[in-house]
């Protein structure tokens, strides 16, 4: 027997032997991926983005159903832009990194490298593209390398396992996430192009209506052996992480399930750490999620802006129902903000119109009852809780508890101007659980007035993608930014996971990624009223839940980035400057 065990609770003999049968079909596909060279790669990839291309309909449709969103409700737009559209985007920039290095050129050729405060080396990251200078106006992306990277070190390590291609890095083990259903595809793809390593992909069981358009989508994977996808419950989850011909197990999900893949479960598993004796005997990595912060730095806002950011804060929490790793769940404002009353009163009306919506994910209900339970006080607004925590209130359930439902928190902290900025900056880095993702709002003459304290305040945010007047799922849809969590933890302390993914420059010595994004829509960002902030076409993004036009503008976004199509684009503008 190949397996790692002789029987494995809940498994019969031929599920065992079905698991053996696709690891052996992998291993003999390792070896052919390493035959291919990175031109032979890219070509593949084309063949893949072609294939998605085909299903995304059949794709951001069944994505939507499994999640309790009809044909006409205003939030499926969701799935697809949390669907085809990232992955399409992401194929679209490793062909580009691929291809540069088919030609023998660098990856960063031609890219703008820059500096942060610490000795950091940054490469201007998004926009690349014309399309996305236009369609994005206003939103741009950096990498941050760790520090003492230099832009030398940086160029000669990009590209990553794709300078060494004939090097396998064996078959590994990708635990797909259950909430978002882009995320397995991009685990794969980055198993491949990162790590040269091909992989088995057990997909989560609420995604299992999407393993026959997976299928489809990922045929040209699959049929040389470098892919193959699995349905299972936990006991297969457990077979294959102990399978000795699997030499890697990555997993996007919660600490509860990467603590248990690690040192096991119950007073065994409690020794097992104790004697730092992990059970799994091969390297991890891992996107775990955490309780994200939006920092709401006090300015003189105008009405209009108290509206939009308080709609803005809505769909950090309430996209997807809040089943999303990097959905913010504390709001940190300044007590001592002239506005800050105006504002409560503006988050509260924007949390509540956001159209419902199922909560969908398994357990999510009783994390709802906890929180309920938590904060017996808190606002019932439809099917969502608003915590609004005041003096003498407990907060540490809010601070350390993902609850990944539709749970906001609100906070406050004394100052203002740069002193409020470091105290609520050490209030995330201190006080909430995990380093994934952190977002900030500041109005363009609040920022200009802190000058250089903003910059060295932003790299004292210790989170591995930080959103200024944007939203951290901005980071995770741009396939040229890096995800996962601040550098630092280990499987003791995993916190919001190791590693990173996506990355589809093929960056070395990654820190965090920094998006920035304009305080003020169309027609508000026109220079004669943005008061110094960035332009943008957008007049409401079609990510907000409050966009009325979101699920038309998404799908379109979507089709357009699959097929082009002038024609199509122009309505699908016309559409967005209706939101």
């Amino acid at each position: 027997m190949t397996s790692a065990t002789a029987a494995t609770p809940g498994l019969t003999d031929a599920e065992r032997a079905s698991l053996d049968t696709a690891i052996d079909e992998l291993e003999t596909g390792s070896r052919t991926w390493s035959a291919l060279g990175v031109g032979q790669r890219a070509t593949l990839l084309r063949a893949v983005r072609t294939a998605v291309a085909a299903s995304a309909e059949e794709w951001a449709h069944t994505a939507a159903m499994s999640k309790g969103l009809n044909g006409s409700h205003p939030l499926r737009g969701e799935e697809w832009l949390a669907g085809p559209y990232s992955v399409l985007g992401a194929l679209d920039a490793y062909i580009e990194t691929l291809s540069r290095l088919a030609e023998g050129r660098n990856p960063l050729e031609g890219l703008q490298l820059g500096r942060a405060p610490g000795g950091r080396t940054t490469v201007h990251a998004f926009p690349l593209t014309g399309i996305d200078k236009v369609l994005l106006s206003g939103f741009t992306g950096e990498v941050w390398l760790t520090p003492g990277t230099t832009p030398r070190s940086a160029r000669a390590g990009a590209g990553l396992a794709q300078r060494t291609p004939t090097e396998s890095g064996g078959v590994g083990l990708v635990l797909g996430a259950g909430n978002v259903t882009s995320i397995p595809v991009l685990d794969v793809l980055y198993e491949l192009l990162a790590h040269n390593r091909v992989a088995l992909l057990k997909v989560n069981p609420t995604q299992d209506a999407l393993v026959p358009i997976f299928e489809h989508a990922l045929a040209a994977l699959i049929e040389p052996g470098f892919l193959r996808i699995v349905r299972g419950s936990g006991e297969t989850g457990a077979f294959l992480t102990a399978h000795k011909k699997l030499v890697h197990v990555h997993i996007t999900g919660s600490a509860a399930t990467f603590d248990t893949i690690v040192w096991g479960t119950g007073a065994a598993g409690k020794r097992r750490r104790r004697e730092n004796r992990p059970q799994l005997k091969k390297p991890i990595t891992a996107e775990l999620g955490g309780v994200s912060p939006i920092i709401v730095v006090p300015g003189e806002w105008t009405d209009a802006d108290l509206t939009f950011h308080a709609e803005h804060i809505a769909t950090m929490r309430l996209q997807n129902c809040g089943h999303n790793c990097i959905a913010g769940q504390v709001v940190i404002m300044s007590s001592d903000w002239a506005q800050r009353d105006a504002f409560r009163v503006a988050l509260r009306r924007a949390y509540a119109k956001a159209p419902e919506r199922p909560i969908w994910y398994p357990g999510s209900g009783d994390r709802m009852q906890q929180a309920s339970d938590d904060y017996p006080d808190a606002l019932v607004l439809g099917d969502r809780l608003l915590v609004e925590i005041s003096d003498g209130d407990d907060a540490t359930a809010l601070q350390s508890t993902e609850y990944f439902a539709p749970v906001l928190g609100v906070v406050e902290v004394a100052g203002a101007g740069q002193t409020f900025l470091d105290a609520a900056i050490a209030y995330a880095n201190d006080e909430l659980q995990g380093t994934l993702g952190a977002n900030l709002l500041i109005d363009p003459a609040t920022q200009e007035s802190l000058g250089t304290g903003f910059g060295r305040a932003i790299a004292e945010l210790h989170y591995g993608s930080i959103a200024i007047n944007a939203w951290t799922a901005f980071g995770f849809i741009t396939p040229t930014l890096t995800w996962g969590a601040f550098p630092g933890n280990t499987i003791d302390e995993v916190g919001s996971g190791l590693s990173v993914v996506h990355n589809a420059l093929l960056l070395d010595n990654v820190e965090r990624s920094v998006v920035r994004g304009p305080f003020r829509p169309f027609p508000r960002s026109l220079p004669m009223a943005n008061g110094g902030g960035r332009f943008t076409i957008l007049p409401k993004p079609p990510w907000f839940v409050t966009a009325r036009t979101g699920a038309v503008v998404s799908e379109g976004l979507t089709r357009f980035r699959a097929t082009g199509g002038i024609l199509g684009l122009a309505k699908t503008l016309f559409q967005a400057l209706r939101a």
